[in-house]
């Protein structure tokens, strides 16, 4: 039986991101999948492990449940010394990209991504209004990766692995990622990482090629 068991779906960049920590440090996990694209399993997971309604869940050595995928980067940081940043000031900065990724790095192209690359959404004002966002979000990043490696001090840390969550998944969202030349570098940095995977490498699928 594996020590940590996370449950998760291919899908989902946010689940990837706890999923690629856990394959980087080494740990001894297994993988739960929970088909979000079905109503009645979404609604047991809801009512029997996580309220929120929502993945990534990291079940602990000792059974306790963790939430929320940048709560539960910390806690392996913490848990392993993987990833950590190298001082205070390190810290916050840390934090701070933590939050803007989940504010607004990830969410307006994860969106897109799911309603044009996945359900095969027409243009519309929201992708029109998405595509803005996640264009304004990736210009930042950019801006910021470059003459540096890693978002923060010269080794990646857990600021890295959160934003890259949605950085290796090859759906066509109409967004082209390629003119962002220093986060397509970074994308290739972290990617060298031992043991780095693939999202789809790691997770199951809920939707499978040509379906």
């Amino acid at each position: 039986m594996s020590v940590y068991k996370l449950y998760c779906r291919g899908e989902s960049g946010n689940c990837y991101k706890v999923a690629l920590m856990l394959n980087l440090v080494g740990a001894d996990w297994e993988s739960e999948f929970v088909d979000f694209f079905n109503p009645d399993s979404k609604a047991a997971f809801i009512h029997t492990v996580n309220p929120q309604g929502e993945l990534p869940v990291l079940q602990r050595p000792d059974g306790k449940l963790l939430t929320q995928s940048g709560a539960i980067l910390d806690y392996l940081s913490r848990a392993t010394g993987r990833f950590a940043p190298a001082s205070d000031e390190d810290r916050q900065e840390v934090l701070r990209w933590l939050l803007f990724d989940n504010h607004r790095f990830t969410p307006a192209f994860a969106t897109l991504r799911f309603m044009v690359g996945i359900r095969g959404a027409e243009e519309n004002q929201l992708t029109g209004y998405l595509r803005a966002q996640a264009q304004a979000a990736y210009e930042i990043v950019d801006a910021h990766l470059a003459g540096r490696r890693f978002m923060v001090g010269d080794a990646p840390t857990v600021a890295d692995i959160s934003m890259a969550g949605y950085l290796y998944y090859d759906e066509d969202a109409r967004f082209d990622r390629l003119q962002f030349a220093n986060v397509q570098a970074w994308a290739g940095r972290i990617s060298e990482l031992p043991r780095w995977k693939h999202p789809y490498e790691l997770m199951p699928r809920a939707i499978r090629e040509g379906n």
